[in-house]
């Protein structure tokens, strides 16, 4: 799993503001004002402060109030394309705000924090005193919403009165609001999109990319000092794909939310490699290798003698997280002279002696006119995107493999294109029922395939970078798409041991594994059908189930469905039974994964 446009600020994680601290934008232009709208007469602006709240974070909103305005002024927040409003939730929220030449006589009062919609429609509101000061203030609040709205065209308003700050200029920054999390964490993760995803039961979470690890260049890359400790202390940088990332989703937020999802991390460290092309010089791997080190460190190193380790035991985790696997770059196909050449050893042999405990993970290509890694991976990262067909055909790509010790990660995965070429904008079950195929494979392979995740795994539906995606979301609404059940049916009956079996079909159109779940004694047959008629399949299996009568889960729809943000739940899996013996017979669908469970 790895994250696209939108997917981590704007959409996994929870904060509401938008362009909340002026991170990497330039002060006095209409950009750096992007979200925010100044209400009544009140003037606002981005400056570079001559007296910043952090030297992270140079800059602040101005906000000049002319004199002798006695109507209500302030500024206006639009979200990430909108702000959710939710009877019953509370929101938390809070600023930092001075005023950089203070009147004499000290001015006291109070603002207005509220949810209102774009048409001034008051939703949730509270009061927030302040007093003026020179010095960096915070402020914090919150408030409950007293109704659900449909629409997310809503708005976070910081307002006061006009006859209080009168001739006023004050200064505000890392302006905050979130609602109610997933697990409570503070600074966390949104709750709906949690939720859909622990309903796929995932075993591991890859991180923090994908292309968001590598940056445009070396300086842009995803440097993991910069996203640890106070949100006040995170400068943000400018992401791949052409917006701001503010870092508040850092490595301890992801680790946090691995540890509360019952996952477990494959966290990636940056390999020398960026978007641009460029690899960093060999004599300048050193910068890397020691942060690489520090970030592990960070992640399991003893808090009582590590300093790294010492940082996330003051952000409240003194006990190591969970960590085994350790990517070491991403798709350095792209550049896989330098990586044979020198990153990939340079990398491996320093952390492999530093933490010969942890799996490192290769992510050049395995085969074809590539250089050869040494010391040679254990562990290696595919990635591929392809129609039906390929993933059709390709359902065995694994069974032919050598077994030599090498173990694979299907890091990225999913059908992007019709087999015409023509590009999917959402999953359609023609291409998931053929990753189901291929999935299959990594049942009767999981000698070899340790791990596999469809990519990309998330979509704001106002910014689309890439598509098609596992799931996508608005401000207040996730589609589930037909590869995601796909995935939630391998994920759900998953199995620890793959059982021999035979039936009267050959392997195409129908492909199937039965993989047993041992401490449930449970037997799970998948049959995919990845023709568009029905094909009946005659199972013969090494053992008797106990009970003649099993349970079945499918999912199927006719051939080009998808669902979309219209339709949503065009395709759904639903339940049937069957009747289980040493023999089943099976009518399988057109277009359709299903799962039966026998139980011994």
């Amino acid at each position: 799993m790895f994250l696209r446009h939108f997917s981590g600020d704007g959409g996994l994680y929870a904060e509401l503001i938008q362009n909340r601290a002026f991170q990497q934008v330039t002060p006095g232009t209409s950009a750096a004002l992007t979200a925010w709208a100044a209400l009544g007469s009140a003037k606002i602006s981005v400056v570079k402060s001559s007296s910043p709240v952090s030297t992270a974070l140079p800059n602040a909103l101005s906000f000049a109030v002319p004199s002798g305005t006695t109507s209500t002024v302030g500024f206006t927040n639009a979200g990430y394309f909108g702000i959710p409003v939710t009877a019953g939730w509370t929101y938390t929220g809070s600023f930092y705000y001075r005023t950089p030449s203070p009147p004499a006589t000290k001015v006291s009062g109070s603002f207005t924090a509220d949810l209102r919609s774009t048409g001034g429609t008051v939703f949730a509101s509270t009061t927030v005193p302040f007093t003026t000061s020179s010095t960096w203030q915070q402020a914090t609040f919150t408030f409950t919403a007293s109704s659900t709205q449909t629409s997310v065209e809503n708005l976070f308003a910081l307002s006061v009165s006009g006859s209080t700050v009168s001739g006023l200029t004050m200064e505000f920054t890392l302006i905050s609001l979130f609602p109610p999390t997933f697990n409570g964490r503070k600074n966390g993760f949104r709750m709906d999109l949690s939720e859909t995803l622990l309903d796929m039961k995932p075993a591991f979470f890859r991180f923090p990319g994908g292309n968001n690890l590598e940056g445009e260049t070396a300086a842009d890359r995803w440097a993991w000092e910069n996203t640890v400790g106070d949100l006040v202390d995170r400068p943000g940088r400018v992401g791949d794909w052409g917006y701001i990332n503010t870092d508040g989703l850092g490595l301890y937020e992801y680790l946090q939310w691995i540890e509360d999802m019952g996952m477990e991390p494959i966290m990636a460290i940056y390999a020398g490699y960026s978007l641009n092309g460029a690899s960093v010089a060999s004599s300048d791997m050193q910068t890397y290798i020691t942060e690489a080190i520090n970030q592990i460190n960070f992640v399991i190193g003893d808090a009582s003698t590590n300093a790294q380790a010492a940082i996330r035991a003051s952000m409240g985790h003194a006990d190591p997280f969970t960590l085994n696997y350790i990517e070491i770059g991403n798709e350095d196909f792209f550049s896989p002279t330098t990586y044979a050449d020198y990153r990939w050893a340079d990398l491996y042999n320093a952390l492999h002696a530093e933490f010969p405990q942890l799996h490192y993970i290769a992510t050049s290509a395995t085969s074809g006119n590539v250089p050869s890694l040494s010391p040679a991976p254990t562990y290696w990262d595919l990635h591929i995107y392809s129609n039906p067909n390929f993933f059709i055909n390709g359902a065995f790509n694994f069974d032919i493999l050598s077994r030599n010790g090498l173990q694979f990660f299907q890091g990225e995965y999913a059908t992007t294109t019709e087999n015409s070429g023509a590009a999917l904008t959402y999953p359609f079950i023609d291409g998931s029922i053929a990753e189901a195929a291929y999935m299959a494979g990594f049942d009767r392979n999981s000698d070899i395939v340790f791990a596999a995740s469809y990519a990309p795994l998330l979509n704001h539906v106002s910014s689309t970078q890439w598509t098609p995606d596992l799931i996508t979301f608005s401000p207040n609404t996730v589609i589930r798409s037909t590869s995601y059940y796909v995935q939630q049916l391998y994920s759900l009956y998953k199995g620890d041991f793959y059982l021999q079996s035979t039936t009267n079909t050959a392997s195409s159109p129908v492909q199937w594994s039965v993989t047993r779940d041992t401490s449930a004694g449970q037997y799970f047959l998948k049959v995919i059908n990845t023709a568009t008629s029905a094909n009946t399949v005659v199972f013969t299996l090494p053992f008797t189930p106990s009970h003649t009568t099993g349970t079945g889960t499918i999912l199927t729809a006719p051939s080009g469905t998808q669902n979309t943000p219209t339709n949503p739940n065009a395709a759904v899996p639903s339940t049937f039974s069957f009747t289980a013996g040493k023999t089943i017979t099976y009518n399988a669908p057109g277009l359709s994964l299903s799962v039966l469970v026998v139980t011994e």
